[in-house]
């Protein structure tokens, strides 16, 4: 059912509905706009870069419109492309960024330094977490020089991972995407006697791609996620589901997401606190750890790992975005359009409740979306799967879910929708 509330209502949080409105701030002939990428790769990154400046010419007639290439830096260390409808027009059909991407570089000062100097006044920003809390330092820098300028965000992360939106984009190809692989370790287990095949996928802090795909394949008999501790041995454990699902079954697919486990292997390799350029923990290989594990095993179970772990996280990555992502792209493109040109800035945009918002920037940046463990798709999954939870009790569940920012999962239930 369609929710409206109405201004002025006390019930809820209210964002302002996407659209294109009566009164535009802008003259189409003094824009001058520029995209930029940052971060890692997605599935939906060109579509939305295309969309950006289809809507900009074809919606609002705007000619002026820039490419930042190679991220943040760019701004500062490299020379723009002058992006038009023809130089984009078949862009979504290929895979990446056609603007290059960088991790880190932000440096506000020249950012908006650049920014001032090629006269810029409208910035988009397509990027993950730590993108947009950029985003949100340079909306701060140009407010605080005065500076006519729109800043809009597109909240980039292929793990489902960015707070109060519905859903980011990229995350339906992905998960389609990794039915491949995971079809390829079922193939693989079943034609050796006793096999078990590690499937390793993207999930730094969110489990949501392992859980969607485990969901969607059917061909999964466990999927460890980082939101829920497990261990191997012992009752209940990880090597006795393998071998009470090897005496049924024959062979056993486990699905892991690539931060979960981290803690079992985290001192033996590096220090755990590393991070990379863009201010991420670098993880450990857990697929590999737990592939090497389960061979060790196999004096007390006679087990097969026909290959240490099948990793299709760069192969995901890199693919152009399917039917549904294209759709959703052209979405949140054409809303940071309408938004910037309306005279909104500091804020990006996404689905709230299955409507199109504009959120303030720093309300997607203040925590991370991850699967609750009490939620009903953890348990349809644990349904589907028949796996153990590794939890003894509810209190268990219950006190692992404190991890979970409790203050924006309320948010996000009782959020309404102010329609404008």
């Amino acid at each position: 059912s369609q929710v409206v509330v109405h201004k002025g209502s006390p019930r809820g949080v209210h964002f302002r509905r996407a659209g294109p409105r009566e009164k535009v701030y802008f003259k189409p002939d003094e824009v001058r706009a520029c995209v930029v990428t940052c971060g890692g790769l997605c599935p939906g990154i060109n579509t939305v870069i295309r969309e950006i400046v289809c809507g900009l010419n074809y919606m609002y007639g705007v000619d002026d419109i820039l490419g930042i290439v190679g991220g943040y830096r760019g701004f500062y260390s490299k020379n723009t492309v002058k992006l038009t409808p023809k130089v984009v027009n078949d862009i979504h059909k290929r895979g990446g960024t056609s603007l290059l991407t960088s991790r880190g570089g932000h440096d506000t000062i020249k950012i908006v330094d650049s920014i001032q100097d090629r006269g810029i006044n409208q910035v988009y920003i397509i990027g993950g977490d730590g993108t947009q809390k950029g985003a949100a330092l340079i909306h701060e820098e140009v407010e605080k020089r005065g500076m006519k300028v729109a800043v809009a965000g597109i909240p980039k992360t292929i793990d489902n991972d960015i707070a109060v939106i519905d859903k980011s984009f990229g995350f339906d190809t992905a998960v389609e995407e990794a039915q491949r692989a995971i079809n390829a370790a079922h193939v693989e287990v079943e034609c050796v006697e006793n096999g078990v095949g590690v499937v390793k996928l993207m999930g730094r802090y969110s489990g949501f791609i392992a859980m969607h795909a485990t969901l969607a394949s059917r061909d999964v008999d466990c999927c460890l996620i980082p939101e829920s501790p497990f261990y191997l041995e012992g009752q209940g454990g990880l090597f006795q589901f393998i071998e009470s699902r090897m005496k049924e079954n024959g062979h056993v697919v486990i699905v892991i997401a690539e931060g979960a486990g981290q803690e079992f292997v985290a001192q033996s390799i590096h220090d755990v606190n590393q991070k990379d350029a863009s201010g991420n923990r670098l993880l450990l290989d857990v697929g590999l750890w737990l592939s090497h594990k389960i061979k060790r095993e196999k004096e007390v179970y006679p087990i097969y790992v026909p290959c240490d772990d099948i990793d299709p996280t760069y192969m995901i990555r890199a693919i152009p975005s399917n039917a549904s992502d294209n759709i959703y792209c052209t979405l949140l493109a054409q809303s940071a359009v309408h938004g910037a040109m309306a005279g909104y800035t500091g804020f990006t945009v996404g689905p709230v409740n299955g409507k199109h918002a504009y959120i303030p920037i720093a309300r997607v940046t203040e925590t991370q979306n991850t699967v609750r463990l009490t939620d009903r798709m953890w348990a349809r999954l644990l349904s589907s799967t028949n796996q153990p939870s590794f939890l003894n009790s509810c209190d268990d569940i219950l006190l692992q879910q404190e991890r979970v920012d409790r203050d924006t999962v309320d948010m996000i239930h009782k959020m309404k929708i102010t329609s404008t």
